[in-house]
């Protein structure tokens, strides 16, 4: 399914569906028996579209074909439509996460056991973190922030066994593949497109070492990636309100010589006082830009919330871990 957001032309969405589908068929071996292009869940007049892709056998595909009355139902009308493309064969299932052998070393190093707290403290404020999301989303987005948050942090609670966790880079960039194996929607691409440039940028500084300002570099390139391919920036009212002061901060104390875990702990205070600001703020970016300034006055930015969150909790557990060794 090709699903125009609301102001993408259908011959761009044709255009998309052309390359979608002989990568589909070509590169990954999957069968496409029924192609759906058009504007089926619209966001106003955002331009973009996704594509969505559903495993299907002929119970489902008989259900796809039943005549309906629905307007934008492509040939919902006649029903019993014929395959949109010529099937080519599956190839066997591929191995899923959970029975993959564990790239986690056997022996874990204080860095691997510090990220390792972090990572499960920030997923974990998260999760609890669920119903609160939803509740704000409901007044100023979709009302699913926190539930499509909880999708990606279960996820990483999940595959965190697996990580190599030794390794910063490539435990942030195993991050990003639970995040985009599971989360749909805005939230999943910004968080995708976080971890890829902090990967990146770890990776860039090659160091056997990555010392706390490699971290903050790292995220100060996150940040900057998100609010490039996100159109946001400082005072948007989005999760960059949050994350924007924590980097400022961060690199503030530790260019001065402050203590690391201090400093961590001190930029999460910058985090959580810049996603409360958010209530001040006029939304310029998302779905909350259509929202009544009425409304927006009372509720925090969810993503703000659940950005300050997570980093808030990966600093107090950092600062646990080393009070405790």
């Amino acid at each position: 399914m090709i699903n125009g957001l609301g102001a993408t032309p259908l011959m761009e969405l044709m255009i998309a569906a052309g390359k979608a589908v002989p990568k589909l068929q070509l590169e990954h071996g999957l069968a496409v028996d029924r192609v759906y292009t058009g504007s089926f869940m619209t966001s106003l007049d955002m331009a973009g579209f996704s594509i969505t892709v559903m495993k299907a056998d002929e119970a489902i595909l008989d259900r796809l074909d039943a005549p309906t009355k629905a307007p934008n139902w492509p040939v919902g009308a006649d029903g019993n439509r014929p395959p949109a493309q010529i099937p080519v064969p599956v190839p066997p299932s591929r191995t899923t996460k959970n029975e993959e052998t564990s790239n986690q070393p056997k022996q874990l190093s204080p860095l691997g056991h510090i990220l390792e707290a972090a990572i499960e403290a920030a997923a974990t404020a998260v999760v609890n973190l669920r119903d609160s999301l939803n509740e704000w989303d409901s007044k100023v987005g979709d009302g699913d922030c926190g539930s499509t948050m909880f999708r990606g942090a279960s996820a990483i609670l999940e595959d965190i066994k697996s990580y190599p966790l030794n390794d910063p880079a490539e435990t942030v960039n195993e991050i990003g593949s639970s995040i985009r194996r599971v989360m749909g929607g805005t939230s999943g691409i910004i968080y995708d497109i976080f971890c890829k440039a902090a990967y990146t940028q770890l990776k860039a500084d090659s160091h056997s070492v990555i010392t706390p300002l490699h971290w903050a570099f790292a995220f100060e390139a996150a940040i900057a990636a998100v609010s490039k391919y996100g159109g946001a920036s400082a005072g948007y009212r989005t999760l960059l309100d949050a994350l924007i002061p924590a980097v400022s901060v961060l690199k503030e104390k530790l260019n001065a010589g402050d203590d690391p875990v201090e400093a961590f702990v001190l930029s999460a205070e910058a985090a959580v006082a810049g996603a409360e600001s958010t209530k001040h703020m006029l939304a310029q970016a998302g779905r909350s830009s259509y929202v009544s300034t009425d409304i927006l006055a009372s509720v925090p930015d969810p993503g703000a919330m659940a950005a300050s969150s997570w980093y808030k909790a990966a600093a107090s557990a950092v600062k646990d871990k080393y009070r405790a060794s």
